[in-house]
C-alpha cells in the first residue's frame, strides 16, 4: 500500500508541476526535476522521504 502512495504522490507532483509549467510559468519545471532526482535517489539508496513520513502517520506496507 504504501509504495503505491508514493508512487501516485509522485505523479500527482509531476503532473501538476507540468501543468503549471504550461500555464504560469516554465521554472515549474525544476518541481519536476526535483522529483525525478529523489526518485532516482531512492532508488540507489534504498531511502524515500515520503516512506518516512507514511510509516509516522501509521501506513501499513
Amino acid at each position: 500500500m504504501k509504495n503505491r502512495i508514493v508512487r501516485a504522490v509522485a505523479g500527482i507532483f509531476i503532473l501538476t508541476s507540468l501543468l503549471l509549467a504550461h500555464y504560469f510559468s516554465p521554472n515549474w519545471l525544476w518541481l519536476t526535476a526535483f522529483v525525478g532526482a529523489n526518485l532516482l535517489q531512492s532508488s540507489i539508496s534504498k531511502w524515500c522521504l515520503m516512506d518516512t513520513i507514511l510509516e509516522k502517520l501509521g501506513v501499513k506496507d
